[in-house]
């Protein structure tokens, strides 16, 4: 239940009777080390039908490469793009740390490169989940192969045709979805059979394992696979549900996009570079 409204000047809604926001970047102000972890589409930058198109929103890059620029910060993207598809949309001058593909693949800073990879037989069950999905593309739909998962995407879709291609899709999937290494999740406009092991709730544990005591974080998300990075992070952090509107979560504050983020991040970036805020 959604527990605080906005009050003016508030950078963050609370959306339980337990997170004082002015407390959490007391904290941001007063650690020695930072981690701030961000989803891309729909936090970062907007949506588009055709994500080759998609850059982040004005001034984003700007708050980042100042956020990097601060001592004891860390800023890590997460994604459920490829590695390869989100670097063409990433603008900024500093080199910043990326997972992609829901955890499978990671890109550090230095430009070493990580990936994980499913079990051979699940990567099969993938491959025909693939081959089945491809018949939705005569109705418009964009079928994505990832590492360790296929996205169907009908953005941009009527919603009649998208309401179509959801319940064929849950169909010709249905075997793979039942079994025990793969599971099908609902994203913003799309459905995504994912393996299991790994997702962006790994990413936040395994960031913040790298993390000395101490460490303040907080994990940015808009979308239903950012609630497994929520719950790694509670507890640990806070996790901030980025919507228009706000909808059940395990995150603990909400904000609006783009102007509240802005505003979240450059918070953030006075908070840690001793500017007063």
């Amino acid at each position: 239940m959604l527990a605080a409204q906005p009050r003016g000047g508030r950078t963050i809604r609370a959306l339980n009777s337990t997170l004082n926001v002015e407390r959490f970047f007391a904290g941001v102000s007063r650690a020695n080390e930072r981690v701030l972890l961000l989803d891309f589409d729909g936090t970062l930058a907007p949506f588009d039908p055709d994500p080759r198109r998609v850059r982040l929103y004005p001034g984003v890059a700007r708050l980042l490469d100042d956020i990097m620029a601060a001592p004891g910060n860390r800023v890590v993207i997460v994604s459920g793009r490829r590695l390869d598809d989100l670097t063409p949309a990433l603008d900024l001058a500093r080199p910043v740390e990326v997972w992609g593909a829901h955890g499978w693949q990671r890109r550090t800073p230095q430009g070493e490169l990580v990936d994980f990879e499913p079990a051979a037989v699940t990567c099969e069950r993938l491959d025909e989940a693939e081959e089945k999905a491809r018949v939705l593309q005569e109705w418009g739909a964009r079928i994505e192969r990832k590492p360790a998962s296929v996205a169907v995407h009908w953005r941009g879709l009527a919603p009649r045709v998208a309401e179509a291609i959801r319940e064929s899709l849950i169909e010709a999937w249905l075997g793979y979805s039942q079994s025990r290494d793969l599971e099908l999740t609902d994203f913003e406009a799309g459905l995504e059979l994912r393996a299991l092991g790994r997702n962006k709730g790994s990413v936040v544990t395994d960031v913040l394992a790298e993390s000395g005591p101490g460490t303040v974080a907080a994990y940015l998300g808009d979308d239903t696979t950012d609630e497994d990075a929520f719950g790694a992070i509670e507890g640990r952090g806070l996790g901030i549900l980025v919507r228009p509107l706000a909808r059940r979560t395990r995150a603990g504050a909400w904000l609006r996009p783009p102007t509240e983020v802005r505003a979240f991040l450059a918070k953030w970036r006075a908070c840690s570079s001793g500017a007063r805020t």
